[in-house]
């Protein structure tokens, strides 16, 4: 192991003296356990929260649930994240993400585990509740990190690395879950899920620092890529709300990132209900096929944070670019959907569902990337804001699927057709915006 590493290593099992930096020509790479700690946040944060779209043919039966109630339980959760995104973030740019993010992981591992504690539709809602308040800025605050540790040409990548894992960790949930029931009944696994979490809160709160000039392993070659970090790190709780809601790139994000919400938030709560009623598939194989979407999302992720920056670098125009990844990923993911209905084989319908979910994720290190440049030290109220916005798409997504699925008689290619539509809406939303002028820039020289 190279002595930088292990030091890097080192920091993070034992204490630290503060205020001291190491000295050497080449700038460490301190910045790069930023990303660790956010890929395997990322990871927790997807499994916690798709654990339950696995375990739902299960809960159902044993609790007495309609899938109208179930479909509330669903959204108990993208309710009260979509709620607290703001305050979250919020609170990041005022406090700095090292205690927040310690806080609120502590706090949705506690309900994750308490989710295995339901005994009725009432008290599963309020769990779920509680548990997405807790999850609630959890990446808002890790890209208010991006910006604060990171130099401008790497957060975009890192971007895409962290969603990249965000969605595998989503997407080996069912097999996982699955593994899990074998051993556990569901009331036990959504327990040891949530231990997980507070595992990676004692060790984040040892080494983060919110300021990377207060960290011993952050060199002064170093703090020179990271120029103006001290400016960006806390301390930022006068957001200019007035110049927020009033800005049309901020609408234009809240309104893409609520638009896209709608049809991913299938492939989190309806999927399984979907592939084992209407395909008929066995637990396990429904497992099997639900990876498919979130995986190959991470996909669409990971090429989008190393591709943006070179079509940038080719076309001189970052506005452009982002606004073609924007707009082609939406457009993608209508006719991938539309094509998955059309499909008999449900193989063929989950490659094509698949793609769909790769399209829609080409937009995600774009518009977080649009919330560090748009945001600026008010990233994470940006951030938080546009995550908002999804939620409450994601909110009312399996709510509806769950009336479309009672009026229709359990028509599940209606819901599929309507999450197509959508897709068409959120493409539309990227064509007019500016993606790249901060709130404190005048707003006039569009495109």
């Amino acid at each position: 192991m190279k002595p930088a590493l292990q030091r890097d290593v080192m920091d993070v099992l034992t204490p630290m003296p503060s205020n001291t930096q190491v000295s050497t020509g080449r700038p460490t790479r301190a910045r790069h356990w930023v990303v660790v700690f956010a890929i395997t946040l990322a990871i927790l944060s997807y499994i916690d929260r798709v654990c339950i779209s696995q375990a739902a043919p299960i809960m159902t039966r044993d609790l007495g649930l309609s899938k109208v109630q179930m479909g509330y339980v669903f959204s108990a959760f993208t309710l009260a994240y979509a709620l607290f995104e703001i305050p979250g973030g919020w609170l990041g740019d005022w406090m700095g993400p090292r205690r927040v993010l310690m806080r609120i992981v502590a706090w949705w591992s506690f309900f994750t585990a308490a989710t295995g504690w339901a005994w009725s539709f009432t008290s599963l809602w309020v769990t779920r509740f509680l548990f997405g308040a807790g999850e609630a800025g959890c990446f808002p605050n890790l890209t208010k990190a991006f910006t604060t540790w990171l130099p401008q040409d790497e957060r975009v990548r890192a971007q895409g690395i962290m969603w990249t894992f965000a969605r595998w960790g989503g997407a080996f949930t069912p097999p996982l879950v699955v593994l899990a029931f074998k051993y556990f009944s569901w009331r036990h696994a959504f327990g040891i899920f949530g231990a997980i979490g507070l595992v990676w809160a004692f060790f984040f709160y040892r080494w983060f620092r919110d300021n990377p000039r207060n960290h011993p392993s952050v060199n002064a070659a170093e703090l020179t890529l990271l120029e103006g970090a001290d400016k960006m790190a806390s301390g930022h709780g006068d957001v200019p709300w007035r110049r927020l809601f009033t800005s049309r790139s901020v609408w234009l994000l809240w309104g893409q990132y609520f638009f896209t919400s709608y049809p991913w938030y299938f492939y989190i709560t309806w999927l399984p209900t979907y592939l084992q009623e209407h395909r008929e598939l066995d637990p396990s194989t429904s497992a099997n096929y639900a990876i498919f979407p979130l995986l190959f999302g991470g996909f669409g992720a990971l090429l989008s944070g190393f591709l943006s920056p070179r079509i940038a670098r080719w076309t001189g125009n970052l506005r452009f670019t982002r606004r073609l990844m924007g707009a082609t990923g939406m457009l993608g993911g209508s006719v991938f959907l539309w094509l998955a209905v059309q499909f008999q084989d449900p193989l063929w319908t989950m490659l094509a569902m698949g793609m769909a979910s790769f399209s829609n994720d080409l937009m995600l290190p774009c518009a977080w990337g649009a919330c560090m440049d748009v945001g600026g030290k008010y990233t994470g109220t940006l951030s938080g804001s546009m995550n908002m916005m999804g939620n409450l798409g994601g909110f009312v997504a399996p709510i509806t699927g769950g009336y479309i699925l009672h009026l229709t008689g359990g028509n599940w290619n209606a819901y599929l057709y309507s999450m197509s539509a959508v897709y068409v809406f959120a493409a539309l939303c990227w064509l007019p915006m500016d993606p790249v002028t901060p709130l404190d820039q005048s707003e006039t020289a569009h495109a």
